[in-house]
């Protein structure tokens, strides 16, 4: 493996990361990552699309929220990552990708494959997490089109197999020239089209990211080899670029020259509030605020009647542009069905998206009322999008809300406390209230424990 590489430059880095380089912002802010998207799992593991991924068995590595079910390693990456996109509850980052659910299931699975005496430390977990987020991170960075909401894959398929391979490639231990196959080989099994977008097989990307970046890593520290050239631009043959036709490769510097930073420290991450698109958050936080001029208008609640039009300025992109969702998967990418629900309801929440709560005549009425425009400020992009609503009511009044940075945003991020509750939350859908808290207690305290087995045994 030649080092000179930009593919051997990365191979370099994340065999040799120390966890002493991990600064107390990036401990902080990955142990809110781990905890947000155990959370989520466990809420996902009540899904019926977790039910229909859990038709395996095995006896190896242990599944969320199920005490008995035991599958193989790469199967229960596979079932865990599911859970956790089960909702589209997980974190997003930018450029826009959900960097926790493909590596966290991913680092989960290996550490319980582990034998007793080679378990990993917390901080050895909490190192491997992190090197699986700044791989993902570091290759978006490389181009202009993924900052963009996505339109022709979906991010995760392909950076988030590279972060959950580099991760796991961590976690074992590999040598640099290891770890560049363990990359090159998640390469070919990455990828998935966004027409699965707001469909079953969505939280499929996020699992098949988590299981194939393990089976990469556990290949190449087999033996196999891939190209070591797959970051690199070489004219006439295809390699990361093949995803990002504007990719420019740089290398990554060696972590032994003391002057790395990790992306996280310079930008945290977004958690959302609700089980919906990132993009959903800005219009339910607008029309929210619309919702709160009705109701003072001097009634508590208010009748579907009196609006006469419903505008909503966003951004253009196809796949989260729902008029009318047919399920719970197309309303959690729908603009007008999250701005109508937060219109009625003056919030967003789990319950949302229930049948129930989705057949409403009066959300329904609402949804015919709904016209959309995508002005020329207002781009697909997570970091300067904003959302705009504007009501007509019969009489001819205008109520108008606009949110720019929604709470939960990296710019406005959840505080501790409510980041704590929306796990609670989630978690209390299948844990006690006592082994809640012992969750919160050790991943609270994952940088300092012996051994990560103390987390591992907590989650079923």
């Amino acid at each position: 493996m030649l080092l000179h590489t930009f593919t051997g430059s990365f191979g370099k880095f994340i065999s040799e990361i120390k966890p002493q380089q991990l600064s107390s912002v990036v401990l902080h802010r990955s142990k809110r990552m781990v905890l947000d998207s155990i959370g989520v799992g466990l809420i996902g593991s009540t899904t019926d699309v977790f039910e229909l991924a859990l038709q395996h068995s095995d006896d190896i590595s242990s599944v969320y929220g199920r005490k008995n079910a035991k599958l193989s390693p790469t199967l229960a990456a596979f079932v865990n990552g599911v859970a956790t996109h089960s909702m589209d509850f997980d974190d997003t980052w930018h450029p826009a990708t959900h960097p926790s659910g493909a590596v966290l299931p991913a680092v989960l699975a290996l550490g319980d494959m582990m034998p007793t005496n080679r378990k990993p430390s917390g901080l050895d977990f909490l190192l491997a997490f992190n090197v699986g987020i700044e791989i993902q991170g570091r290759l978006m960075r490389f181009s202009n089109e993924a900052h963009n909401i996505p339109k022709r894959f979906h991010p995760p398929t392909v950076v988030g197999t590279m972060g959950s391979a580099a991760a796991c490639a961590r976690l074992l231990s590999l040598d640099h020239s290891q770890c560049s196959h363990a990359l090159a080989i998640a390469a070919s099994l990455s990828g998935a089209p966004m027409a699965n977008a707001a469909t079953q097989s969505k939280p499929l990307h996020i699992a098949n990211a988590a299981r194939f970046g393990l089976e990469a890593a556990l290949l190449a520290s087999r033996g196999l080899k891939a190209s070591p050239q797959v970051l690199d631009t070489v004219p006439g043959v295809a390699g990361f670029n093949a995803f990002y036709e504007d990719y420019v490769s740089r290398p990554l510097g060696s972590p032994s020259d003391d002057g790395h930073m990790f992306l996280l420290e310079e930008q945290d991450m977004a958690f959302k509030r609700f089980p919906a698109h990132l993009g959903m958050h800005w219009v339910a936080d607008a029309a929210a605020s619309v919702h709160k001029h009705l109701v003072g208008f001097g009634h508590s609640t208010f009748s579907p009647a009196q609006i006469q039009d419903i505008q909503l300025r966003v951004p253009k992109s196809k796949y989260i542009n729902r008029p009318f969702p047919e399920s719970e998967h197309e309303a959690r990418h729908s603009f007008q069905f999250n701005a109508c629900s937060a219109l009625l309801d003056g919030e967003v929440t789990v319950q949302s998206f229930t049948p129930a709560a989705m057949s409403r005549p009066e959300l329904l009425a609402l949804l015919s009322r709904v016209h959309v425009e995508h002005p020329d400020d207002n781009p697909a992009n997570f970091n300067c999008m904003y959302g705009e609503v504007q009501v007509t009511l019969l009489g001819g009044d205008i109520l108008r809300g606009r949110c720019d940075t929604f709470y939960g945003h990296w710019r406005n991020p959840l505080t501790d406390d409510s980041l704590r509750k929306k796990f609670r939350n989630n978690a209390g859908m299948v844990l006690s209230s006592e082994k809640i808290e012992r969750v919160i207690d050790v991943v609270d305290q994952l940088d300092r424990i012996e051994n990560c087995s103390s987390l591992l045994s907590e989650l079923q």
